[in-house]
C-alpha cells in the first residue's frame, strides 16, 4: 500500500491511498466465503460453492465490491498509523479508480484533531453574578406549598374561574358517538385550559346539574380535524380553598413548628440551587474564555455528526410523547432552520470544549482507573434505572463504552483546570472546585445537568 497525506484544513485531511491487486486478495477470499454461505445454488452445499460458480450466478462485480468494502477500513487504519494523524469521526470515501486485477486507487477526507496551544490557565479569570435571594422568590415557594395543601369545598353557586368541578362529556360528530371522546365524573379546573377547547368558556356560570352543548374542533384519532358537538352536565362545583399562611400552616406542610422556620429552610434550599446554578455559569464562563484564548476551530465533520445526532435524540423524544417535530416548531414558533443553527451553535461549542479537554488531558498524562470508570457507570445505570451490568453490556455492544471513558477523562481534565482558574463573585467572594463538587453531589441526588 502507497499513501499521501494532504492538509485541506487545520481540522480536515485527505489520504489519497493506493492499494496492489495482491494486497486485496485475503478481502477477495473472505468476500467470496461470505457470499457462499449466503446464497443458494441447486447442485452445491451452502459453503462450498467454487468461486467460478459465484462469478458466474452472482457476478465478479458484486464480490469485487464486497471486498473493497471490507478492504477499505483497514487500509485507512494502516495509512493513519503511518502518517500519525490524529482522527475524528468518520471518513468520507470516494473509490477514484479500481478495475479487476488492477490497484485500487481511493482518497478518504476524514478531520483530524488540532494542533491546540493551551493558554495558561492562571490568566484566566471568571467573575459569576453574586447569589441572591429576594423575599418575593421565598412568597412564591411557600405560595406553591399553600396550593398543594388547598381543599375543596362544594359550594351551591355557579361556577367560576377557578373552581374546581366534577364533569360528564360526551363528544358526537354528525350524531356518532367519538371513540373515547365520553368521560363521566372528571375533575376539571375551570380556566385551566386541560380538557377541550371551549369547554372553560362553557363551564363559567353553570351550576351543579347544569348541562349545556358546544362545538370543538377534534385533533386525534377518526375524527381528526372535525367539529364535534360536546354535551357537557356539571355534577358538582367546588370551591379551591387554601390555608392561611401561619405557624398551623408551616406544621401542616413540614417538619417545621414556625412560619419563619418554615421560611429560613425554604431560603436555604434555594440558595443551594442558585449556588449551584452559579457554579455551573463560573465553569461554563471558564471554559468559553478558555476556548476563545486557544482559538480552537471545531472540525465541520464532527459538527454535522453531533447535530445529527442531536437532532435524532430530540425526535426520538418527541415520539415518546405523540409529538412530532412539526409539532414542536409549531409550538416554539421557530422554523426547522432556526433549530438546525441553535444545534450547530451548541454542537460546536461542545466539540470545542471536548478538543481543549482531550489535550489538557494528554498534556497532564491524566489516567481513569477502573473505579472511576466503574462509579461512573454505576451513577449512569441508576439513572436509565438499569443494573450496573446490564448498563455495561450494552455499552459494549453499542460500542459506546470509549465515549464514556473519553467523558470520565474529560471530566477530570475539567477539575484540573478549575483548579488553576480564578473563579469568584461579584462581592469578591472566590469559588472553588469543592463548590462545584458539592454543587454535583446535590445535583445528583436531585436532577441531571
Amino acid at each position: 500500500m502507497k499513501s499521501t497525506v494532504e492538509t485541506l484544513s487545520p481540522t480536515r485531511v485527505k489520504l489519497a491511498i493506493e492499494v496492489p491487486f495482491d494486497e486485496l486478495k485475503p478481502s477477495l477470499q473472505k468476500a467470496y466465503r461470505e457470499i457462499g454461505t449466503q446464497v443458494q445454488i441447486p447442485g452445491f452445499r451452502r459453503g462450498k460453492i467454487p468461486a467460478q460458480v459465484i462469478d458466474q450466478r452472482v457476478g465478479r462485480g458484486t464480490v469485487l465490491n464486497e471486498a473493497v468494502q471490507e478492504a477499505i477500513p483497514q487500509q485507512i487504519l494502516a495509512a493513519v498509523r503511518e502518517h500519525d494523524v490524529k482522527t475524528l469521526g468518520r471518513p468520507e470515501v470516494e473509490i477514484t479508480e479500481f478495475t479487476d486485477g488492477e490497484p485500487l486507487k481511493f482518497t478518504a477526507e476524514v478531520d483530524v484533531r488540532p494542533e491546540i496551544t493551551i493558554p495558561d490557565l492562571s490568566t484566566i479569570s471568571v467573575t459569576v453574578p453574586a447569589v441572591e435571594i429576594g423575599d418575593n422568590e421565598i412568597d412564591e415557594q411557600v405560595n406553591g406549598l399553600r396550593e398543594r395543601f388547598a381543599t375543596l369545598k362544594t359550594v351551591d353557586r355557579p361556577a367560576a374561574e377557578g373552581d374546581y368541578v366534577q364533569l360528564d362529556l360526551k363528544a358526537t360528530v354528525d350524531g356518532v358517538e367519538v371513540p373515547g371522546g365520553s368521560a363521566t365524573n372528571i375533575s376539571h379546573e375551570v380556566g385551566s385550559k386541560q380538557l377541550l377547547p371551549g369547554l372553560d368558556e362553557v363551564l363559567v356560570g353553570l351550576v351543579a346539574d347544569a348541562d349545556a352543548t358546544f362545538t370543538t374542533q377534534l385533533v386525534g384519532g377518526d375524527f381528526a380535524g372535525r367539529d364535534a358537538e360536546v354535551d357537557v352536565k356539571v355534577r358538582s362545583v367546588k370551591d379551591k380553598q387554601l390555608p392561611e399562611i401561619d405557624d398551623e400552616f408551616a406544621q401542616l406542610a413540614s417538619e417545621f413548628d414556625s412560619l419563619e422556620e418554615l421560611r429560613g429552610d425554604l431560603r436555604e434550599r434555594l440558595g443551594k440551587v442558585k449556588k449551584v446554578e452559579q457554579i455551573y455559569a463560573a465553569r461554563d464562563e471558564a471554559l468559553k474564555q478558555l476556548v476563545e484564548a486557544a482559538e480552537i476551530p471545531a472540525p465541520e465533520g464532527v459538527v454535522k455528526e453531533e447535530v445529527e445526532g442531536r437532532k435524532q435524540a430530540m425526535t426520538d423524544q418527541l415520539e415518546r410523547i405523540g409529538a412530532t417535530l412539526e409539532d414542536y416548531l409549531a409550538s416554539e414558533e421557530k422554523t426547522e432552520e432556526q433549530i438546525d443553527t441553535e444545534l450547530t451553535d451548541a454542537a460546536t461549542e461542545g466539540v470545542r470544549i471536548q478538543l481543549l479537554l482531550d489535550t489538557i488531558a494528554d498534556a497532564d498524562d491524566i489516567q481513569v482507573s477502573d473505579d472511576e470508570f466503574g462509579h461512573e457507570i454505576v451513577h449512569r445505570a441508576q439513572r436509565a434505572q438499569m443494573s450496573p451490568q446490564q448498563y455495561y453490556d450494552q455499552l459494549v455492544q453499542s460500542g459506546s463504552a470509549v465515549a464514556v471513558f473519553g467523558d470520565v477523562r474529560r471530566g477530570k481534565a475539567l477539575a484540573a483546570v478549575l483548579e488553576k482558574v480564578t473563579m469568584q463573585d461579584s462581592e469578591g467572594n472566590t469559588l472553588t472546585l469543592d463548590d462545584l463538587r458539592e454543587a454535583n453531589a446535590a445535583e445528583h441526588e436531585g436532577h441531571d445537568h
